[in-house]
């Protein structure tokens, strides 16, 4: 029975969908052109698809966005937001005046869809991120929710050139992800003329294949086969799907119907009246969409208390290994935590937690691109991701990261092997622009823990901690300096050397903490005494505590690091005493020395890295001279 309601109601389905498909053309471009820009022609070409899965297919309560069973539909083109936008009023979620605020100041009707609309799982409009995150969300609906959700993602042509689609095609695959139906709207044409492979269907389709998906070809235009595609994809358990429907740009209007030069331009007033009479008029035509099954998500295993591994002060332990047994603890500790690897786990140590724990480990092999959106899509299903690589790799999934602070998901982060510490291997595995990367994204939390205590404590801390958190753990073993049950919040710093007489300042963290150490103890042979600060909260920084240090010794701040200069430890140390709207500068600014890296490095010990890139102990002591004199 169709789930149209309208004014005829003795119209088939056939001729209710083709109204409905014309009333998200015509209302895509009321909004565009009330609001002076948009993609009416982008979200044209696929309204039919829209129209029959909403009438027919999508399971979803409009008025319970977060229950379990709903499935998720993610418009990967979120330059066609016009077109969800529309739907969304269609089914009654929006009003016609909320859509006709497409763009402007203030609505949550924005140019690309984010999460401040409910329905919407996560934001889209950097190309290329929908199909990936839907493997996550699958992911999480096959292998833990088990409940047959549906996660439906519509596809530009345009995108079908990004290499993360292709990832996203090898993993969806790789998982036998049946729950997963790719819909591309394959109208051929992209911002600046035809696409890379135009309305070669034939070729979408043989590389879909190729990876392990089911391929079905169609006409997007044409109801029957659309609603048979759709049909066909539901009865798919173990391989994904992707409908590669022909369709033309801006179909349904005569005047820009698959024409060049329309990409993202609203219609003026007088096409728009044009278009609107030519596509039947404004229609009101409403959709009851179906509720989905009331299933009971799979029951979690039975929590245990958490029991943080503890080591001894005095031995040496590499924070990349408590990263690993911390991990294993809070998953046995929390049912919600899951954990992602880009096939370095024997190296991140996150294989600790693949042992304990199969059922909640991922494995996403060298696709950092990936591995990043699985873990924001299994966010959007309430879980508590963790993924791990390399810290250099993570720049590779840098617009993944930025794009899942815009989705406001709550990902943590952990990248090992950081810095010119890590020895022999050579610049292309050290990560020297990571701090800088992760502190410039919005609301993000930068963590960077010098020993094996240290770093445990702060996996518990990040776990409930919202937003993007970033941990950076090291390669080498370094000396466990804190006690087991000491605590490091979020925010704070540890003073581990201070008197009445310090002359300077050491900050420090990670690597460069134990240098300073060292260092410490060479100026107080020399009769100098210095405060020595870990600043194991890169982001947020410890401005109190710095300040304080500052005022006592007499502003002079020596900041040593293992990263670039732009962007890191020493930069942050700065913005501590810089003002703002909400905090004024307090006093003269200190002086501040920043020792880092400055040219690129080779192979060598890590020894030999830390004093040829300038951070070791004997350089601390000698920045310190320099700014005493």
């Amino acid at each position: 029975m169709s789930t149209i309601e309208q004014a005829n109601p003795g119209m088939g389905t056939h001729e209710q969908w083709h109204a409905l498909a014309q009333q998200l053309r015509v209302d895509s471009i009321r909004s565009t052109t009330a609001a002076g820009s948009g993609h009416p022609s982008s979200s044209m070409s696929a309204a039919d698809l829209m129209a029959v899965l909403i009438s027919e297919y999508l399971r979803y309560d409009f008025a319970n966005p977060r229950n379990p069973n709903n499935d998720h539909l993610i418009l990967s083109k979120g330059h066609a937001a016009p077109l969800l936008y529309a739907a969304y009023k269609a089914t009654g979620a929006i009003t016609d005046e909320e859509m006709l605020t497409l763009r402007k100041r203030g609505s949550r009707i924005e140019g690309h869809p984010t999460p401040d609309v409910p329905w919407v799982d996560v934001a889209t409009g950097s190309l290329g991120q929908g199909l990936p995150i839907g493997v996550g969300i699958a992911l999480a609906g096959k292998y833990l929710d088990k409940l047959p959700y549906r996660v439906w993602v519509i596809l530009g042509d345009s995108e079908m050139a990004e290499g993360s689609i292709w990832e996203a095609m090898e993993l969806g695959g790789h998982y036998h992800l049946g729950n997963l139906i790719g819909i591309l709207d394959m109208n051929r044409l992209g911002q600046r003329g035809e696409t890379m492979l135009g309305w070669n269907a034939d070729a979408y389709a043989a590389r879909a294949r190729a990876f392990g998906w089911r391929a079905v070809e169609i006409d997007g235009h044409d109801l029957d086969q659309i609603h048979q595609a759709y049909a066909q994809a539901l009865q798919q358990a173990d391989a994904p799907t992707l409908i590669v429907a022909r369709t033309l740009k801006g179909k349904g209007f005569s005047a820009i119907e698959n024409q060049e030069g329309w990409h993202g331009k609203p219609l003026p007033p007088d096409m728009e009246r044009k278009a609107i009479e030519e596509l039947g008029g404004i229609r009101d035509i409403h959709v009851n969409v179906h509720l989905p099954e009331d299933r009971q998500v799979a029951r979690p295993a039975e929590a245990e208390p958490l029991h943080l591994p503890a080591y001894e002060a005095g031995g040496k332990v590499a924070t990349r290994t408590a990263y690993g047994d911390a991990l294993k603890a809070l998953g046995v500790a929390d049912s919600q935590v899951v954990a992602m690897d880009g096939e370095v786990s024997n190296s991140t140590y996150a294989e600790t937690f693949a042992k304990a724990i199969p059922s909640r480990f991922f494995e996403t092999y060298i696709a950092e691109q990936q591995l990043v959106a699985l873990a924001v899509g299994m966010q959007v299903r309430g879980y508590k991701p963790y993924a791990s690589t390399f810290a250099a790799f993570l720049s590779r999934a840098y617009d993944f990261i930025r794009m899942a602070a815009i989705s406001r998901a709550n990902i943590k982060l952990c990248g090992s092997h950081a810095g010119v510490s890590i020895g022999e291997d050579g610049p292309s595995q050290m990560a020297l622009e990571d701090l800088a990367m992760l502190r410039a994204v919005q609301s993000s939390t930068v963590l960077y823990p010098c020993d094996a205590n240290q770093t445990a404590r702060l996996l518990s801390e990040m776990n409930d901690r919202p937003g993007i958190v970033y941990l950076r753990t090291t390669r080498e073993k370094t000396p466990v300096i804190y006690d087991a049950e000491e605590q490091f919040p979020i925010g704070g710093s540890k003073v581990l050397r201070q008197s009445e007489s310090d002359r300077a300042t050491i900050v420090a963290a990670g690597i460069t903490l134990h240098e300073a150490l060292k260092a410490y103890d060479m100026l107080k042979s020399l009769g100098i005494t210095v405060r020595v600060i870990d600043a194991y909260s890169v982001k947020p920084i410890d401005a109190t505590t710095l300040r304080a240090a500052a005022q006592a010794s007499g502003r002079r701040i020596v900041v040593v690091e293992d990263h670039w200069p732009e962007g890191g430890l020493g930069d942050a140390v700065l913005e501590a005493f810089a003002g703002s709207d909400q905090r004024p500068p307090s006093g003269p600014l200190p002086t501040v020395v920043k020792l880092t890296p400055t040219h690129m490095p080779g192979s060598a010990t890590p020894d030999e890295q830390l004093e040829a890139a300038g951070i070791s102990a004997p350089h601390i002591v000698r920045a310190v001279q320099a700014l005493l004199a």
